[in-house]
């Protein structure tokens, strides 16, 4: 019981705090004058990943490297078969081919980097430097990039920027980063600890946990942005803030989270669940190119994907 409510309130803080913590940095960054491309790119891309990034580190310090890599695979997967799939249901989201051309490249190349990295088991401390080195030069150069007049991927993250509604008053906005960090930490906490005593209880393997129930908590706030990008007739903003997230995922967080201590990854992860999320991108790409957007029925296909491997994961347990 005990866990179960742990990991209840981990979610609810990390659905709460994920939303207020991007929408108080947005207000300070707009105070401040800061390009809203830059906004866009970094810190709505980035904000996105808070919880995961908090829930893989505070993993990490407790020991538990498997719900640590769990959470990464485990929620780039989700980001694309499950809230792409619910927002594609929604409405169909569309793809700008330019911004496609560059971040689902980016997308592709981190994904594919973090796997091979995977693979040399335990994850060095030096490899994880290398990963979050890669995640700063795809900002440096898509910053420079987007500043080029009439580049329609810095119109996206011009437009990520401005979904989120952010707080005018800097009193409000400060507020706002306070009580989101303040809720996505106690949060991560909350999760992972009732994750691993779930885990021990019902004896789970920690990997599992951290695919499932602790990869779905820390993939709320895009769920959530997703929705609300969907019905607001924006799905050129859901797409670009789930591929946002995968790279941010796949390159920065996977590099904090082997920067702390080297990541032992667990067997099934390796066998199984990394070729679960490389295909997962694969169709996500192949989708948007072909059609340049992800229709209902595209997205009814991914949501079903999402349902037979949660399915798979549990038979698996």
């Amino acid at each position: 019981m005990m866990a179960a409510l742990l990991i209840l309130g981990g979610i609810a803080l990390l659905a709460f705090g994920g939303d207020a913590l991007v929408r108080g940095a947005v207000g300070i960054a707009n105070k401040l004058n800061l390009s809203p491309m830059f906004v866009g790119l970094v810190l709505v891309g980035f904000g996105t990943s808070v919880p995961e990034l908090s829930a893989s580190l505070q993993a990490q310090f407790s020991g538990a490297t498997d719900v640590a890599v769990g959470n990464v695979v485990g929620s780039n997967t989700a980001n694309i078969l499950l809230i792409l799939g619910v927002g594609a249901l929604i409405r169909p989201i569309l793809a700008v081919r330019e911004a496609l051309l560059r971040d689902g490249l980016a997308l592709g190349l981190a994904t594919s980097a973090a796997i091979l990295f995977l693979f040399y088991s335990p994850l060095p401390i030096g490899w994880g430097a290398l990963l979050v080195g890669g995640l700063l030069l795809y900002v440096l150069l898509s910053y420079v990039l987007d500043r080029r007049r009439g580049d329609k991927a810095g119109a996206l993250h011009e437009a990520e920027a401005a979904s989120t509604n952010a707080p005018e008053n800097w009193v409000l906005a400060a507020g706002f980063f306070v009580a989101g960090l303040t809720g996505v930490l106690l949060g991560a906490r909350f999760l992972v600890s009732g994750a691993v005593t779930l885990a021990e209880n019902a004896q789970i393997s920690e990997a599992v946990i951290g695919l499932t129930i602790v990869a779905f908590g820390t993939s709320l706030p895009e769920l959530a942005a997703t929705i609300a990008a969907a019905i607001r007739r924006q799905g050129d903003v859901a797409f670009g803030n789930v591929i946002g997230s995968n790279i941010f995922n796949a390159a920065g967080i996977l590099g904090a989270a082997a920067l702390v201590s080297p990541l032992d990854v667990a067997d099934r992860v390796l066998r199984e669940d990394v070729w679960v999320m490389l295909a997962a991108t694969a169709m996500l790409i192949l989708f948007a190119f072909t059609g340049q957007r992800i229709d209902r029925r595209e997205g009814a296909l991914l949501l079903g994907l999402y349902g037979a491997y949660i399915v798979w994961l549990a038979a698996s347990a």
